[in-house]
Order: C-alpha cells, then structure tokens, then sequence
C-alpha cells in the first residue's frame, strides 16, 4: 500500500450540510491530523465538501504539514452550473488555495461516479455527513465504494 495513502482522508457528504454542524466537522478533521492524518481529499461539491475542504484550509494554519487534494469530476463550468455568485467564490477561493487539483474528465453521466471512486482510491479513511435515509444519493455510492474497499469510515450525521 502506498505509505501516504494509509494516511489520507476522503470527503463525502450532502449538499444540506447544516453549518451549524461546521465545528463538528472542524474538530473531527483535528482529531484525524493529531493521529497522523496529512493528506485530505475533497471532491468540490456544495454543501459538506466545501465546508470539509475550508476545515482542512483552516487548520493548515496550525498544522502546516497538512495538504488539500481536490479531485473534481470535470471543469469548473461544467461543476458549477447553476451555482449561486456565492457558491462560485468559494469554490475558486478553495482552488486557489488547494495543494493540488485534478480535473479527473468532462461532463458526462459517470463524471461523478468516476470522482467518487479517485476520492475513495485515494484514502485510508472516509470522513462523511451521511444520512443514511439517502441510500440513491451519490453521498451513499461513495460509502459504499469505501466499505468494498475497507476503508475506515466516521460518519458525522445524527437523527436528532
């Protein structure tokens, strides 16, 4: 196994994420850099992706030893596509401050699937926001991708 990959964290979750959870997430990417974690993953998409790469991106200030990776499904104006003025800010802000950016292909029926399968190839572990009353979602392929691989996964979503 690749030495740095049994160190890295994939992202997955919803578009709702509740930013309200956002300390929630802030201190459980924390906890993984404190076990060793350097490499974390993102795919790009709204909601608990963004908010996961902006934890990461914050507490690079801290621990500088820690790297952003986004794999994105196609380029920013096929992903982007109906995207709020604010959503597209934060979006190239992120870019401009990830550590790398892969463009895994362009816009087609699989794009996504192909970039939930880098994200999950990619790491040792899933950190996730994943309601599980959502098994259809792209949030739950990518889950299940990481159980066929035995990845480690931490689910952050509670039922209230």
């Amino acid at each position: 196994m690749n030495p740095q990959k049994i160190k890295s964290v994939c992202f997955t979750g919803h578009r709702n994420f509740p930013l309200e959870q956002s300390g929630k997430l802030l201190l459980a990417v924390e906890l993984l850099i404190l076990q060793g974690y350097t490499e974390f993953y993102a795919g790009g998409a709204i909601g608990f992706d963004t908010c996961a790469a902006q934890a990461v991106l914050y507490l690079r200030q801290q621990y500088p030893q820690i790297k952003l990776h986004l794999l994105l499904p196609c380029d920013r104006e096929e992903q982007t596509r109906g995207w709020s003025q604010m959503q597209l800010q934060l979006y190239d802000y992120i870019r401009s401050q990830a550590d790398e950016t892969v463009i895994l292909g362009h816009y087609d029926r699989a794009c996504m699937l192909r970039r939930n399968q880098a994200l999950v190839d990619a790491a040792s572990f899933c950190l996730c926001w994943f309601n599980q009353q959502r098994q259809r979602s792209g949030t739950g392929q990518t889950i299940r991708l990481a159980q066929k691989q035995r990845l480690q996964i931490q689910n952050l979503f509670v039922t209230k």
